[in-house]
């Protein structure tokens, strides 16, 4: 609706009152990065990434990271693109 307001107005004919589209929150499509990603595991766990994959599951962008501790421990943590947090 807007694109045929500014069309048939033109770009000078639209007022500031008039209503904008929301844009959605920053947090709602940001997503980490890989190397963010990393970084936030290795120092939440105190371990070291030895492989990481990006994974979409049904529109859910996941991180699974397969760990390295100093004592030899290995392990896997899937970690939400979107917040961080870890998933089952």
């Amino acid at each position: 609706m807007l694109l045929c307001a500014s069309v048939s107005l033109g770009i000078a004919g639209l007022s500031a009152a008039a209503p904008k589209p929301e844009s959605p929150p920053a947090h709602a499509s940001a997503e980490l990065s890989r190397e963010q990603a990393v970084a936030l595991v290795e120092k939440r766990y105190g371990a070291r990434v030895v492989r990481a994959e990006f994974l979409d599951q049904d529109g859910r962008h996941v991180y699974v990271f397969r760990l390295l501790s100093a004592a030899g421990k290995v392990w896997i943590v899937r970690l939400d693109a979107h917040s961080g947090m870890e998933v089952p």
